[in-house]
Order: structure tokens, then C-alpha cells, then sequence
């Protein structure tokens, strides 16, 4: 019982290496920027510890050293997405615009790195230090705004659910095999001819009231859902 008590449930619970045994010849960081990079390459199904030992030149055996288990080695790669995100500005200003803009960095790390959203799923909520850090920024940005810290701390988990819904949009925009399918104009024509058809009045009026959609503008509809949203949460109404 105490073995279980004692034992680290995270790689960062531990030390990067031992008080005992020869000098590390890589980090962690070094390790999860390799593993990032096969991910974006091969996908995430690709990353393994046979794999990422022939990318960097070495043996299997020798990653363990480093790193536990592959759980470990993808809650590494998570983190290191989280620490792609600049969060040098100072907060105190516009929260609404300081928190959109973080939210725009967080979905551009998705766009960047499609795989993001799968691994979370699979791996669920593990923070590292940079995920902890990106936290706590948000919480500072949310500092002046309305709210309670369970708002404040739900507003954040928007962020992140959106991020990840527009960035599997994104990336299904124009699959494969049928580009039309990928093109917003050939969708709005086929939604208002099913509506035409006299089924569906409820479609129909709407879409009479709506009038001609704008053009697809994807960044526009992600900023002005959050601008809507957020307000909302934390008890302002809409902006």
C-alpha cells in the first residue's frame, strides 16, 4: 500500500533523471518534439516507442530511461502542443479579447496538429506544466470578468471544446475523392433546395429571414461565436 501511495502518477512526478547513472544524453523535451514530429508526419497511430527510437537513432530500451510508458511519452507530446502557445501578454485589458485571442492560438495548435484532439480524448484530463501554465493565464485573463470561479473555470473548457470542433472542420473542409463536398457554396445551395422543397417550413423560413449567408469565413464565425457565447457564461448577456 505505501509502494502505491508513493509511486508518481504523472512523468512529471518525477525527476528527468536519476541521482544515480551516467548523464542523460537527451530530455524529455527533446523526446516529445520527436515524437510531435513523427505524429505530424505519420499521424498518431505511428508514434510508438520502436518508432520514435529509430527516428532519434537508438534503441528502444534506452527511451525508458526517459520516459515510462507510451502514455507517458503522448502526455509529453500534449503538453508540448500547450507550451506552443504564447503567453507573454500581460492580462488587465479587454478580458473578452484577451481570452478570444488565446482561444485562436489554442485552435491554430489543432490546425497544426491534427492528431491533438484523438490523443485527448484517449489520454483524458492530464496537465503538465504547460497546460497548467495556459490555466492559470486564462484564469488571469478572466480575473476582472464576471462570474464565479466555476463559470470562469467552465468558460475555459469552451475554449478548448471549440478550438478542437473548428480545427476537425477545418480539416475535413475538403476531403478526399469529392471537393465539392468541402465547398461552403455547393452546401448552402443544397440546404435551400431541400428546404424548397416545401418539407421542412421551419428551414425554410429561417433561411428566407437569414437572407444570402456571408462567405465562409471560418476565423469571423469562431471569434464571433465566442464573442457571444462568453459573455453569456459568465452572466453578462451578449456583448
Amino acid at each position: 500500500m505505501a509502494d502505491r501511495e508513493t509511486r508518481p502518477t504523472t512523468v512529471w512526478s518525477r525527476p528527468e533523471r536519476g541521482a544515480r547513472g551516467p548523464a542523460p544524453e537527451r530530455s524529455r523535451t527533446q523526446i516529445a518534439a520527436a515524437a510531435l514530429a513523427l505524429a505530424d508526419a505519420e499521424g498518431l497511430a505511428a508514434v510508438s516507442m520502436r518508432a520514435l527510437a529509430q527516428r532519434l537513432g537508438t534503441g528502444p530500451a534506452s527511451l525508458y530511461r526517459y520516459v515510462g510508458s507510451r502514455d507517458e511519452l503522448l502526455d509529453l507530446m500534449a503538453d508540448a502542443v500547450a507550451g506552443e502557445l504564447d503567453l507573454s501578454g500581460a492580462t488587465g485589458g479587454d478580458w473578452l479579447d484577451d481570452l478570444v485571442g488565446l482561444a485562436v492560438q489554442s485552435r491554430d495548435a489543432h490546425v497544426r496538429h491534427p492528431w491533438l484532439a484523438d490523443l485527448n480524448d484517449r489520454r483524458g484530463e492530464v496537465l503538465g506544466p504547460h497546460a497548467i501554465d495556459y490555466l492559470d493565464h486564462a484564469l488571469g485573463i478572466l480575473a476582472p470578468a464576471p462570474g464565479t470561479a466555476g463559470q470562469k473555470l467552465e468558460a475555459i473548457g469552451l475554449l478548448g471544446g471549440l478550438a478542437v470542433l473548428f480545427a476537425r472542420r477545418e480539416a475535413a473542409a475538403t476531403p478526399a475523392g469529392d471537393p465539392s463536398t468541402g465547398d461552403p457554396a455547393a452546401r448552402a445551395a443544397h440546404l435551400a433546395a431541400v428546404a424548397a422543397e416545401g418539407r421542412h417550413p421551419h428551414l425554410l423560413a429561417a433561411l428566407t429571414a437569414a437572407g444570402a449567408p456571408p462567405p465562409a469565413d471560418r476565423d469571423a464565425l469562431f471569434v464571433r461565436l465566442l464573442r457571444r457565447l462568453l459573455p453569456a457564461m459568465l452572466g453578462q448577456g451578449e456583448p
